[in-house]
């Protein structure tokens, strides 16, 4: 039988994005020492586990056609995001990246694909690889593009930090909102027992949806 998954997005959600303070820009880190997981997210993977769900990261990952990071740094990156859940008590049940990037000046990157995000590939193709059933699952992300792929692929859809309010104009012009909005990976954690549990989910979880209300009025 098939089961629902968590899949989650990775910069913002389960490591911190780095500051480069000679450019003024915040971005994904490019470097393994940068690779720093966010307070309790280790945590909060492996409470999704001991609740029974595969836990799946879905990220696009454009650095390498950008030329930013070597395909050997983002593995390196990758492992220690498994061995600090793992450090946790917690397992990454599958990491799925999409390296594309159309205008990348390396030919072997450069393409307009199905598995960048807001294209739902990631998800449609791990849930072939993990035999996962998308209408029970969940998708965590800090981004529009990460609600707009959840939504397309039939997931429950998490946005993470409603600190960030300027991203609903453009929710609204995708024509998708997410189903709740919490601050943290932890919340999320937190919400999605409730709703495996058919318990409430905290009241100021919803309350941004008065937000899109407005804004689709106008």
């Amino acid at each position: 039988m098939k089961r629902g998954a968590v899949f989650l997005d990775r910069d913002g959600v389960i490591n911190a994005y780095v500051y480069n303070p000679e450019f003024g820009t915040v971005d994904s880190p490019a470097h393994p020492d940068e690779f720093v997981l966010l307070p309790g997210s280790a945590q909060a993977i492996a409470e999704l586990n001991r609740m029974g769900f595969p836990v799946v990261v879905v990220s696009n990952q454009p650095g390498i056609a950008k030329r930013k990071f070597t395909p050997a740094l983002l593995a390196s990156m990758t492992e220690k995001m498994h061995a600090e859940a793992g450090n946790a008590g917690g397992r990454l049940d599958g990491v799925y990246y999409c390296l594309h990037h159309p205008e990348s000046e390396l030919p072997d990157y450069r393409m307009i694909c199905n598995c960048r995000k807001p294209s739902p590939g990631l998800l449609l193709q791990a849930a072939e690889d993990l035999n996962l059933d998308l209408a029970k699952s969940y998708m965590v992300g800090d981004g529009v593009m990460d609600v707009v792929a959840g939504a397309r692929a039939g997931a429950t859809t998490i946005f993470v930090s409603p600190r960030k309010c300027y991203i609903c104009d453009e929710l609204v012009k995708q024509n998708v909102r997410p189903t709740l909005m919490v601050s943290s990976l932890r919340d999320a954690v937190i919400d999605i027992g409730c709703m495996e549990r058919n318990l409430e989910v905290p009241r100021d979880h919803f309350t941004l949806s008065h937000c899109f209300d407005s804004l689709e009025g106008k």
